[in-house]
């Protein structure tokens, strides 16, 4: 029995490692991000089947969230349980926010300087080629019937025209319910799945109402309080958790819309600048989230510890959505999944994100100034990430090198 007792406990320290390793190794996004999963905790280690990885992929599709984040999450609780989640969860945001967190306090330190100012000058119109790239590849993969290309055209055109951080949940919505409606097939719609019939009532009340708390935390706080933007930065971040579909991609129209767009929070610059940093680091897309919050602070008075605060804020705020949504929904995943209307509500989903990423690309090309260096690097990125094996944290390594060379 003890014998059992240290195998299972000797699982759990080997997980944690493979974990960190993975950590430190996981270039490249989510596509990225599961390849590697595949590779190391399925074929290598065994820690879940290849079919139980998939569906827990799929799972973090249908929800809200970091899906790679979630994907991780899932395999986790498999192999140890609640408390093994929430290390793995820690070990996989904290390095990437850290590194985040230190670039925003430096930006804010050296963006006054000329040199770090024409380093920018490189990095910037190469993170919009990366955000062409990413449009362009989701199109690919997701728009392959008239109901998706019609709720991607609809999604682009009302995002470039209201230019609001509601119009995103509301889009999501529709297209969500209009490909379920359009593209189940009526025998299934025929088949029952009493889905609930084993759930904790209390669990889902308890569910529920933490998510209904912190969601309407924002609007409750007196906004003369000296603790009022924190709090208010976290339910933005936090109401920005629930509604993200797709993973990262989405963040960057989200996010460039509420932050730059309508709160000024901070400028099209410094939250380019950021986003390709981010692409240079491993470690979780919504780590780019650190780096908005940290500027955020910083450009609203804040010293080195209200940016310390931000961060941790932003990080907290949009992952602890998706981590309690994943946590709840894995042990009875096996019923959810059979769900058909959930199941063919996810390509709409899809498809109202690849406007919204087409949508991020006309923003952010737009803050761009108008030259041919600026537009040269747009199209080099988007040609040599689409022809070649060149990875994004290569382009932008070559970006800040080239700038500190020529300058």
């Amino acid at each position: 029995m003890k014998t059992i007792s240290n195998l299972i406990r000797a699982r759990k320290l080997l997980f944690l490692r493979d974990a960190a390793l993975f950590t430190l190794t996981s270039f490249g996004g989510p596509q990225a991000h599961m390849g590697i999963m595949l590779r190391e905790f399925v074929k290598k280690r065994r820690y879940v089947t290849e079919e139980e990885l998939i569906e827990l992929n799929a799972l973090a599709q249908v929800l809200p969230g970091p899906s790679s984040t979630q994907t991780l999450i899932g395999v986790s609780y498999k192999v140890g349980g609640l408390w093994l989640a929430l290390l793995t969860f820690l070990i996989w945001i904290v390095p990437a926010a850290a590194i985040m967190c230190f670039i925003a306090i430096s930006f804010s330190r050296w963006y006054t300087k000329q040199a770090f100012d024409q380093v920018l000058l490189y990095v910037q119109p190469i993170a919009v080629g990366i955000v062409a790239y990413a449009a362009y590849s989701m199109a690919r993969a997701v728009l392959k019937s008239r109901t998706t290309v019609w709720l991607a055209v609809i999604a682009i055109v009302v995002t470039l025209i209201l230019k609001n951080a509601y119009v995103f949940p509301i889009l999501i919505l529709l297209g969500g319910i209009v490909s379920s409606a359009l593209e189940t097939p009526s025998y299934e719609n025929e088949l029952k799945f009493n889905l609930f019939s084993k759930v904790n009532r209390n669990k889902v009340l308890y569910f529920a109402g933490i998510l209904l708390v912190f969601a309407v935390l924002g609007a409750v706080i007196n906004q003369t309080s000296p603790f009022s933007l924190p709090i208010r930065l976290f339910e933005n971040f936090y109401r920005n958790g629930i509604i993200i579909f797709g993973g990262g991609q989405v963040l960057v129209p989200l996010m460039y819309t509420e932050f730059v767009e309508m709160k000024h929070y901070l400028s099209s610059s410094e939250f380019l600048s950021g986003y390709a940093f981010q692409q240079a680091i491993p470690g979780p897309t919504f780590s780019f989230t650190s780096f908005v919050g940290a500027m955020a602070l910083k450009n609203n008075g804040y010293g080195v510890s209200g940016q310390i605060l931000g961060s941790v804020v932003a990080m907290l705020g949009i992952n602890l959505p998706g981590l309690i949504l994943v946590l709840f929904i894995v042990p009875f995943w096996n019923d959810l999944k059979n769900i058909s209307r959930i199941k063919h509500s996810l390509t709409g989903i899809s498809a109202v994100s690849v406007g919204f990423y087409v949508a991020a690309f006309v923003f952010l090309f737009n803050a761009l100034q108008f030259n041919l260096m600026n537009m040269g690097l747009v199209v080099a990125t988007f040609l040599l990430l689409n022809f070649t094996r060149i990875r994004v944290p290569l382009l932008i390594l070559a970006g800040i090198l080239v700038g500190l060379f020529l300058h």
